[in-house]
Order: C-alpha cells, then sequence, then structure tokens
C-alpha cells in the first residue's frame, strides 16, 4: 500500500475553538489522554522496569505527572522530585492511572473557574507566588508533551505498542 493510503495510526491534534483558553485547554487534554493511553495495558512489571540508564519507567513518567497536575493546579507541595518518578510497589497500573486521571480532573475543575489566564491560579501554597493561569496551561502542555515522548518510546521498547 502506498504511504499516502496507509491508515493513521496517531490521534490527530484536537480541533478546538478559537479563544486562546481553547486552545490551551484542548492541547493539554489532548496530551493527557495521549499519555494515559500510551499507560494504558501496559504489562507488568515491565511498566515499571527501567528501560534507559536514568532508571525512567513508563509507570514511573505517568506517577509523575501526577505529582505535577497536583503541585500547579491544585497547590500541593513535593518535597521529593526524583522520587515522583516511581511508583508503589503497591499500586498498579489501574492504580497509577486512576490517580492520575483523578488529579487531572481536580485540575480542569479549578481551570473551569479561571476566567482570566493572566490572574494567578488560585492556590493555596503559603509563601509562594502562584504562576498565571496562562503560564501554567503552558507549563503543563510543555511537560506533559515533554514526557509524552518519553512514553511513546518507553512503551515501544515494552510491547512495539505505537501511536497515539
Amino acid at each position: 500500500m502506498p504511504p499516502t493510503e496507509r491508515r493513521r495510526r496517531d490521534t490527530p491534534p484536537p480541533r478546538t475553538g478559537n479563544t486562546e483558553v481553547e486552545v490551551l485547554r484542548g492541547f493539554l487534554d489532548y496530551l493527557r489522554s495521549s499519555i494515559a493511553a500510551k499507560v494504558d495495558g501496559a504489562p507488568e512489571p515491565r511498566v515499571r522496569t527501567a528501560a534507559v540508564s536514568s532508571g525512567t519507567n513508563l509507570l514511573g513518567v505517568l506517577n509523575h505527572l501526577t505529582f505535577v497536575e497536583r503541585a500547579t493546579f491544585l497547590g500541593e507541595a513535593v518535597t521529593d522530585w526524583p522520587a515522583t518518578f516511581r511508583a508503589a510497589s503497591s499500586d498498579s497500573v489501574a492504580d497509577v492511572l486512576a490517580a492520575y486521571r483523578d488529579a487531572t480532573a481536580r485540575a480542569n475543575e479549578v481551570l473551569d473557574g479561571c476566567t482570566d489566564l493572566a490572574a494567578p491560579l488560585p492556590r493555596p501554597q503559603p509563601g509562594k507566588r502562584a504562576p498565571s493561569v496562562r503560564w501554567a496551561l503552558a507549563h503543563m502542555i510543555e511537560e506533559t508533551g515533554r514526557h509524552a515522548g518519553h512514553a511513546d518510546i518507553l512503551r515501544e521498547q515494552i510491547d512495539d505498542t505505537t501511536g497515539r
């Protein structure tokens, strides 16, 4: 079959509304679903196996993003960022996915109440200045996109699964 006739295995970028907030939130949700799909169905114990010399593994990447979502949008403090790259041995793939989906749903609830992208996020972290909603959305797109790229490679190394 010629390359132009091959079926696309990737989900294309989202069609969003025209406002800045619709574009930013649309792309963030797109990346969130992409990385969750990369982890969903990944086999134990390979989902925890370090596939690169840094020790990074697929489940740890999603666990880390859960902490980033909570810290950025919910104001939760993280004292040991490197530790966020390791899921607890008692946590299944389904547990880590559920925690990630819960964190993103709670983050979206916060964002639903933010009407001004230039305003600071309404997060209760004493002693820290909250970033603007715009900065937080751009940061989470960058952070999630970067780790979704890592997840693509890690999942392919596990079981040859590719695409979004």
